[in-house]
């Protein structure tokens, strides 16, 4: 079985097994069928008129408004779907695991979720402190027909305890509470862990989220199998192992001889720097980088430090994993950015920065869509036989992007797509039931067996 009409099945199992689960979930497909077709913007009132326009079923605008905003939308099942359908989710071993935080513009002042946040990557035309809501997105990185690619897993709403101290705000009917992003991020890591078995986790992220405010809660959760590689500052100081003395009095020491910060060290390493051959950002380059293990005590425990050395300028990477190889940690620090380019799928071409949406609920809800419709797609990808072609093909940039993926889909969408029948009989007022799929059982890849999605018997629905 194709592996959209498999999803669809999967999600099917999701709903109750009555007249109105069936239509909630023909709506829940509709609904991310008409985000992953390319022709608008994912705002609500557009998604309705292109369900009504592309699959010819006319819903209450009263309605859908409800569904979208419904709090009995439970997402956590729905993305354990989605992560179980990702073939061979794991990369040298490791599942590979982004760390970023993002916001989101808007220009509803009653949006939920907006503060006055900081943005960094302001350009001089932008405000830096837009109005706009926070979130702590974690994305799996996986080369998919040969280009780095994240797939969105999962996301939380950051709200400063200012914000809230400003009023109660409910989400699915519970007050929300305050919680750092450190403490969002472990959850959300902690969350799809389960999923994946007992493979190593490599959390990839800037130097914000490098140091033992989330390491350490990390490991409390995960224990050993998880593992940090970011970006060092430049005033970090390292220190020597640690040599036992025996006889001597005291506790062993943690710390060995101080050897100075990231930039000291960086002309002294420069010597033993060596060449090595990598795949960085879509081509093999030649890189000259040196390494040292070394003592953190932002971390407490021995990193490995690579030194990446450009004309004038160097960069410092840091990992707590001293198994992986130079090249392995200069490679996956520079597919962290797979997860900048992913952010702004979600809000350009998938069109949730559109929304002006301010329930809640909906918002929550809205965000959801979008970022599983994002999934989806790249799901879809890891299942061709071959890369769709650029459509925009130039010297420098040959291979697809993510427009072109979602065009194959889309046209894949118009014959079989998920298998659902979604035309109206002239004698029926709602959406038609599901026809039986037929085909042999679906078997393809999952996280920790040789099965993408065993799916069940699909229920029968009563007229």
């Amino acid at each position: 079985m194709p592996i959209l009409p498999a999803l669809a099945i999967q999600f099917q199992c999701l709903f109750p097994a009555t007249e109105s689960g069936e239509e909630r979930w023909r709506w829940f497909m509709l609904t991310v069928q008409a985000i992953l077709v390319p022709i608008t913007a994912s705002r609500t009132s557009n998604l309705l008129r292109a369900i009504a326009t592309l699959f010819g079923v006319q819903i209450a605008p009263s309605r859908y408004y409800t569904f979208m905003a419904s709090v009995k939308r439970r997402w956590g099942s729905g993305w354990e779907v989605l992560w179980r359908a990702i073939p061979n989710p794991l990369t040298e071993g490791r599942l590979l695991v982004a760390l970023d935080d993002a916001i989101n513009p808007k220009t509803g002042r009653k949006v939920f979720g907006c503060q006055h946040t900081f943005d960094h990557a302001a350009k001089t035309n932008q405000s830096q402190y837009p109005w706009a809501p926070t979130m702590v997105t974690v994305g799996l990185l996986k080369v998919i027909h040969g280009r780095w690619s994240c797939l969105p897993l999962a996301f939380a709403f950051y709200l400063r305890r200012q914000t809230l101290r400003a009023g109660c705000i409910r989400v699915r009917g519970e007050a929300v509470v305050f919680q750092s992003k450190f403490a969002q991020a472990v959850r959300l890591i902690a969350g799809l862990a389960k999923v994946f078995g007992q493979a190593p986790i490599l959390v990839v992220a800037d130097s914000w989220f490098g140091n033992n405010g989330l390491l350490k809660p990390l490991r409390a959760a995960l224990g050993p199998r998880a593992h940090l590689l970011s970006r060092l500052r430049v005033n970090a100081v390292l220190y020597e192992q640690p040599t036992a003395t025996p006889g001597a009095p005291g506790r062993p020491r943690k710390y060995g001889a101080r050897l100075g910060n990231t930039a000291q060290l960086a002309a002294a390493v420069r010597v033993d720097a060596r060449t090595y051959t990598i795949t960085l950002y879509g081509k093999m380059r030649e890189v000259i980088a040196a390494e040292r293990l070394v003592m953190l005590k932002t971390l407490r425990c021995q990193v490995r430090v690579v030194w990446v050395f450009r004309k004038t300028q160097w960069v410092a990477l840091v990992t707590t994993d001293p198994t992986l190889s130079v090249a392995q940690i200069v490679e996956y620090y520079g597919a962290r950015w797979k997860i900048e380019a992913g952010v702004r799928e979600i809000k350009q071409e998938i069109g949730s920065a559109e929304t002006q949406t301010r329930n809640p609920d909906a918002v929550t809800n809205h965000l959801n869509f979008c970022m599983a419709a994002t999934a989806i797609t790249w799901i879809y990808g890891a299942h061709l036989h071959k890369a769709p072609p650029r459509r925009y093909a130039t010297a420098k940039r040959t291979e697809y992007a993510f427009a072109d993926l979602r065009r194959a889909l889309a046209k894949d969408l118009g014959g079989e797509g998920f298998g659902i029948d979604c035309q109206i009989p002239s004698n029926a007022t709602r959406n038609l039931r599901i026809p039986p799929l037929f085909g042999p059982p679906f078997h393809g890849h999952s996280a920790t067996d040789s099965t993408l999605i065993r799916p069940p018997v699909p229920r029968r629905f009563g007229h």
